[in-house]
């Protein structure tokens, strides 16, 4: 039977209204579409551990309270740190030329020259990372080649060399200011034990006493 075009119109209408009564029940039943916001970057910390190698320059003075050796000294860095979370422990070994010297006396008559002319240590370090900066307590083995010369009118001159031995203990900072790149700033304290010099020219020789010298040092260390 033929439906008329009243009724159809009636049908249609009807099938509308039901579809959209129905429509918000079905969407109600879909699970809710969830948006996960990606975790930001986070740029990895610095690490301290392994081998590095770098420059160091300062000045050094005897502790003295007359005719003190001073002067100033330059060369380089190799060490090697491991790190267990904020802790940073190591070895580490420099050498340095050194211009560190005192002279007294009469001039032109009879001058007597002290000089540590190469010096160096093997410490250990141990101190705590704070991310980019490392402070550090330090202490080992220092030496230090040291010359004593006496000239007598401006045309006789005398001189001996030994290598003292002794130790070191200090303090520093070192902070990661690029990639691989630290800069430090160290203060030591170094004391070294007496030598007796011109053992063959002079009965007895000539015995020196402790040795002791304050330093301060800046350097810049490659990390691998």
């Amino acid at each position: 039977m033929e439906l008329g075009t009243d009724m159809k119109r009636v049908l249609l209408t009807t099938v509308g209204l039901v579809a959209l009564s129905v429509a918000p029940a079905l969407a109600a039943d879909l699970p809710a579409r969830t948006y996960t916001k990606a975790p930001a970057a986070v740029a990895p910390l610095p690490t301290w551990a392994g081998f590095y190698v770098g420059a160091v320059g300062g000045y050094a003075k005897e502790n003295a309270d007359f005719a003190g050796m001073k002067g100033g000294f330059a060369g380089g860095t190799l060490g090697y740190n491991w790190q267990a979370g904020t802790l940073v422990y190591g070895l580490e070994a420099d050498a340095v030329w050194a211009d560190i010297n005192a002279t007294a006396g009469f001039p032109g008559l009879l001058t007597a020259t002290a000089k540590i002319q190469d010096m160096g240590t093997v410490r250990g370090r141990i101190g705590v990372a704070f991310d980019q900066i490392l402070l550090y307590g330090t202490g080992g083995y220092a030496w230090a080649d040291t010359k004593i010369s006496a000239t007598a009118l401006n045309a006789i001159t005398l001189s001996d060399s030994k290598v003292l031995s002794g130790w070191t203990v200090g303090a520093g900072a070192e902070a990661m200011f690029a990639p691989h790149w630290s800069l430090k700033g160290e203060y030591l304290y170094r004391s070294f034990q007496g030598e007796t010099f011109f053992p063959t020219l002079v009965r007895g020789g000539v015995p020196t006493g402790t040795l002791n010298v304050h330093s301060f040092q800046v350097g810049v260390n490659y990390h691998f």
